[in-house]
């Protein structure tokens, strides 16, 4: 337990669902300790057509996994001429994961995503154990603040330019507080249409509008 502690990295991540639509972001920084290793990390990696995950944990970890996933969605599309569901996906991942439980995967992961069925978020831990999260999700050292923010202000009813809002919003309120949380942040919207990144600048110019 002692090294796992050891090996945990801080981070923020949130997922929710809008209007139908999927919104995932993160914050870019990465830690070692108390030293920032790099101010422009990725945690977010699309795994299929309109599937995404979200990263907390050792990257060298959450690459692997990115990769098994992303080749058996493929595999899976090629033998069955439609795409992997999102319950799916996150049922093989927790596989692979339990299958680990001795030398586990030091990962906390949201895998976000439309199919035939709609709009959904799953939590996925270190030893295989996945969560229908439906509405909200958050991830990583600083997720206890942000999920002060998304309890407060989400609504089911709430548009996709107003989830984008308040994904940013919770990241924001997090890295103000959590020292392994920091940097710019990468926003996704997924829809049944596209996977879609937000740009720098609407980022800059949402984040402007909070203190």
């Amino acid at each position: 337990m002692e090294i796992m502690d050891q090996l945990k990295k801080g981070t923020t991540t949130v997922g929710l669902i809008c209007d139908g639509s999927v919104v995932l972001a993160s914050e870019k920084r990465a830690t070692m300790g108390s030293f920032i290793a790099s101010k422009a990390a990725k945690k977010i990696y699309q795994v299929d057509e309109r599937m995404g995950m979200t990263t907390a944990g050792i990257v060298g970890d959450a690459q692997a996994l990115v990769r098994i996933l992303s080749v058996e969605a493929r595999l899976y599309k090629i033998r069955r001429q439609e795409p992997m569901t999102v319950k799916a996906m996150t049922t093989l991942l927790s596989n692979v994961l339990s299958g680990q439980r001795f030398f586990p995967y030091l990962v906390q992961l949201l895998v976000g995503g439309i199919d035939r069925n709609g709009a959904h978020i799953f939590s996925v831990d270190p030893f295989g154990g996945n969560t229908d999260e439906r509405e909200i999700a958050a991830t990583g050292s600083g997720s206890p603040i942000a999920y002060g923010v998304l309890e407060d202000r989400y609504s089911k009813d709430m548009t996709q330019e107003e989830g984008i809002t308040l994904a940013i919003q919770a990241l924001h309120s997090a890295m103000k507080r959590d020292s392994a949380s920091g940097e710019e942040m990468e926003v996704i919207v997924i829809t049944k249409e596209k996977y879609e990144e937000i740009s720098e600048e609407k980022i800059k110019k949402l984040r402007s509008s909070f203190r």
